[in-house]
């Protein structure tokens, strides 16, 4: 890939936002969301307010260091969000869109959409586009699912006007899918492959997962794409998780070292997209970019 500006790496920093779009009774859910840190869950139908806690103080605290380190180093990110995680902090969707990053529909609810059928899938991408829209000002144009997606995601995103799929594991740099609409005209939609093994999920799936460890690997990543030249590296993060004064120091000695070096572009999802569509001479522009 070419990237702008003639940049030997494209840097992708995104910022998942599900705290307060997460399984709870009181949105008519059979039961919480386990206990991050814990991976423990309530086998009875209550509400579990510790959880709920542990939800909130990404909010409350996490999402103010990651903006802070963000600001301080002049860089941008695009925030996977949940919409009605955004609806129920409105400070946080005011404090993203003042700043210019990107919001991605990461779903209407933090909720698994593999299970829907055509038509509710519809519904919950046509809901949380419009929800995303109304609190940021922008709408989105990218999405992520909760790990799985069903055989009509994309078919159903291109109808509703998204330039970019996030569910993709495939490689270090975006591609193209045609994609075939209900009409039968063929439509093209940028697959922009994220990356599971940057991301700070780790840390409650193996619990001797150390933050030196991510830094480490994290560091290693950028260092052998930005070699190879033409990549596009992915690094995933939770408010909820880097957010914690024990991982936090992590993710800024890793901004450390992108800032140390000449030749990156960090660059909001779309912006990226963008950029390889740009250098496809067949491509046609369907979404008014």
């Amino acid at each position: 890939m070419n990237w702008p500006n003639e940049a030997r790496l494209a840097l992708s920093i995104v910022i998942n936002v599900e705290e307060g779009a997460e399984a709870n009774i009181r949105d008519g859910d059979k039961g919480p969301e386990p206990v991050d840190e814990l991976q423990a869950v309530p086998h009875k139908p209550i509400r579990a307010h510790g959880n709920e806690s542990n939800y909130q103080y990404g909010l409350i605290e996490g999402a103010p260091r990651i903006m802070k380190l963000l600001d301080a180093h002049g860089m941008t990110a695009t925030w996977t969000a949940a919409a009605l995680a955004l609806e129920r902090s409105p400070g946080l969707a005011k404090a993203i869109a003042a700043r210019g990053d990107e919001v991605c529909c990461h779903g209407w609810r933090w909720v698994h959409q593999f299970q829907m059928d055509e038509a509710e899938e519809r519904e919950f991408i046509v809901k949380a586009r419009d929800s995303i829209m109304a609190s940021t000002g922008t709408r989105p144009l990218g999405w992520l699912s909760r790990y799985l997606h069903t055989d009509n995601t994309r078919r159903l995103l291109a109808e509703e006007g998204f330039l970019y799929h996030m569910d993709d594991f495939s490689r270090d740099v975006p591609f193209r899918e045609d994609v075939t609409l209900a009409d039968g005209r063929v439509q093209p939609m940028v697959i922009l492959p994220y990356a599971l093994d940057t991301n700070d999920m780790k840390f409650w799936l193996t619990p001797a997962y150390a933050p030196e460890d991510w830094l480490k690997y994290a560091i290693n990543t950028f260092d052998w794409l930005y070699d190879e030249g033409g990549r596009m590296m992915s690094i995933g993060l939770h408010l909820r998780i880097i957010g914690r004064p024990g991982r936090i120091w992590a993710f800024k000695a890793f901004l450390d070292h992108v800032a140390a070096k000449s030749g990156v572009w960090i660059a909001a999802r779309a912006d990226i997209a963008r950029a390889f569509a740009a250098q496809d001479p067949a491509w046609e522009f369907h979404h008014g970019l």
